[in-house]
């Protein structure tokens, strides 16, 4: 089967959610409507970038063709154009009519926590001081793209296949005109373009049939393990039988639930709470970390075990409900398929942005480059090495395994042999000198050959621990992979989640069933919760921290009725102020609780002997 047939064979099936406005497009439509910039490293402003190419004498080919930008320079694209009063009114009204088709839910603060809602306003509050896209960016770019005519939005992904340690890894590139998660649906960031990829990881049988094995989507802040599910996990992810009319022949087909705006991807339909960390905090987050690391570790205080301050981070609602069009084998919109071999000129060469460079500080808003590339121009780890971006560089394939563990067996088993031999004869001479020790310790003229005897059974006598100690390790050892090899040759598999070390799921409908009130105050909380602290301040209220208790608990109480913790949150209360409680009696009471104490231990130690005495 040719590469183009296999990717064919496994390519994805994606579904949307409705109100979903960009879809997988053309790469080559998409540049041709596109205008080329660089911006300097010394310019602060988009205003002050140079216009290198204009829009409609863009192409592919050109893109192929551009020099290396120069050094502190980014080459980047854009698509959105200012719009006229009369595009304006057009777009508005059509945007009107498409915000009804989606509807989202329950408010994503009221998802979260107090501490989340905090995060969550200082994020909001650096949206006005830092780069990011214009809002009218996305309207523009949503009235051109809504414009294009149908040929040019056919859905293209653009296919590549890779050959790795014994497994075949088939990689699904689409492109996007548009992120609009922040403006559309309340998300992170917005940014011109957008490319996303799936994998699919097959293996070679024994008879030389290629046999799918793992699938990965790429999705937010998850990495190696976690980006990867088994082909046969039900229920990790989604397959989807497809009947061709043509030959009757029925193949299974991985389905991708696209988040609403960001097109993450997810291996099951629903609504995803997703903490997306602040770079900006990482820092003050790392240099806490290693504070509490050396007064717990090196100055050995408290427990000895440090405590861990997580990254700062905030809540976010990805919305793949997969209720809105789908593309793919049987679907509505069938993939135009684009096979990269040899890899063009375009993605080879141009490491610039695909979108509008913003100059955003922690890079969300700025555009994507292209597969091959990251922002900064270097290579991503899911093209050269596409195993190891999904954890699979340490797994070997089905058939190599049984064969390895063979040979790993085999191995033990002649060390084994080997090292019993060893350890009798080390056995025997650690005898002899021990015998010849016996005969001399008494003997003060034999004193210094002593010494040495002694030493020299005590590195034998260590020797000899460390090959019995290796010995017994290694029939423990020989004794797992016989099981193992049992296992293989029997065709069993591990648990099929085994691998998963963060395992992300969508939120439960019983979390999603919070009435309008506490949407309306996840949304209002934190607001109130400052401005009742700046009036106690300005006002100066007297007993200002009886007020300030009395507000906070008024907050947590609203919010454990809310969330129906109610009981909880009484008994957590009881029991902290038990504890106060408990540390105020110690505390004035502290001489009188010592002596009694003492005087307790003394009436037991009398009572213990008296009734040793007695037995």
């Amino acid at each position: 089967m040719s590469d183009f047939e296999l990717l064919r064979r496994y390519e994805p099936i994606v579904k949307y959610t409705q109100g979903e406005r960009f879809f997988p497009m053309s790469a080559e439509a998409y540049v041709r409507r596109c205008s080329l910039w660089v911006h300097r490293g010394r310019q602060r402003s988009t205003t002050h970038d140079e216009k290198l190419i204009p829009e409609g004498e863009l192409t592919l080919a050109r893109l192929g063709e551009l020099p290396p930008a120069p050094t502190g320079a980014t080459y980047y694209l854009r698509f959105g154009h200012d719009l006229s009063l009369s595009e304006v009114q057009h777009y508005v009204q059509k945007d009107l009519i498409e915000r009804r088709t989606f509807r989202k839910g329950q408010g994503r603060l009221a998802r979260v926590g107090y501490i989340s809602r905090l995060i969550d306003a200082f994020f909001s509050i650096t949206l006005l001081a830092r780069g990011r896209v214009p809002s009218a960016t996305a309207n523009s770019v949503a009235l051109k793209y809504s414009e294009m005519p149908a040929a040019d939005k056919e859905p293209v992904y653009y296919g590549k296949v890779f050959r790795q340690n014994g497994w075949v890894a088939l990689q699904y590139w689409y492109f996007f005109a548009y992120n609009d998660w922040r403006s559309r649906f309340d998300g992170v960031n917005d940014h011109e373009a957008d490319w996303e990829m799936v994998m699919v990881y097959l293996y070679e049988q024994s008879d030389g049939a290629l046999v799918p094995r793992w699938v990965a989507y790429a999705s937010h802040d998850h990495h190696g393990d976690d980006l990867r599910r088994r082909w046969d996990d039900r229920e990790g992810f989604d397959l989807m039988c497809v009947t061709s009319l043509d030959s009757g022949i029925s193949e299974y087909h991985p389905v991708v639930y696209s988040g609403a705006g960001s097109h993450a991807s997810y291996f099951k339909k629903g609504e995803y709470v997703t903490e997306v960390a602040l770079p900006i905090a990482k820092s003050f987050v790392r240099w806490v970390n290693r504070t509490a690391s050396f007064w717990a570790i090196t100055l050995r205080q408290g427990r000895g075990k440090p405590w861990v301050l997580p990254d700062i981070s905030v809540p976010f609602v990805d919305y793949a409900r997969g209720d809105g069009a789908s593309i793919g084998p049987g679907q509505p919109n069938a993939w135009t398929p684009v096979l990269l071999d040899p890899v063009p000129d375009w993605m080879r060469q141009y490491r610039g942005l695909w979108g509008l460079f913003p100059r955003d500080p922690i890079a969300g808003e700025n555009a994507p480059a292209g597969p091959m590339y990251n922002r900064d121009g270097s290579v991503r780890p899911s093209w050269y090495h596409p195993l190891g971006w999904a954890g699979l560089d340490k797994v070997p394939t089905p058939t190599v395994e049984l064969q390895m563990v063979r040979q790993r067996r085999d191995e033990l088993r002649e060390r084994h042999s080997k090292l019993s031999v060893l350890v009798s004869d080390k056995a025997a001479q650690l005898q002899t000198l021990g015998s010849e020790l016996a005969a001399i310790r008494t003997q003060a003229h034999f004193a210094k050959r002593a010494e040495r005897l002694n030493e020299e059974i005590g590195q034998l006598s260590d020797a000899l621990k460390a090959q019995r100690r290796e010995q017994s390790e290694n029939e423990a050892l020989c004794e797992a992979l016989t099981l193992r090899i049992t296992q293989l040759e029997a065709g069993d598999q591990d648990a099929a989640h085994a691998h998963i070390r963060h395992r992300v799921a969508p939120v439960s409908p019983r979390e999603m069933r919070l009435n309008k009130f506490a949407e309306v105050w996840g949304a209002v909380s934190i607001g109130l919760l400052m401005i009742g602290l700046v009036a106690l301040l300005y006002f100066r209220a007297p007993q200002t921290l009886i007020w300030l208790g009395l507000m906070i608990g008024c907050f947590l109480t609203i919010e454990a009725i809310f969330r129906r913790s109610l009981t909880n949150m009484v008994t957590s209360v009881t029991i902290f102020l038990a504890t106060i409680t408990t540390v105020l009696l110690i505390y004035h009471f502290f001489l009188p609780i010592v002596l009694g104490g003492v005087l307790l231990a003394g009436l037991y130690l009398l009572w213990e002997n008296l009734r040793e005495l007695r037995s």
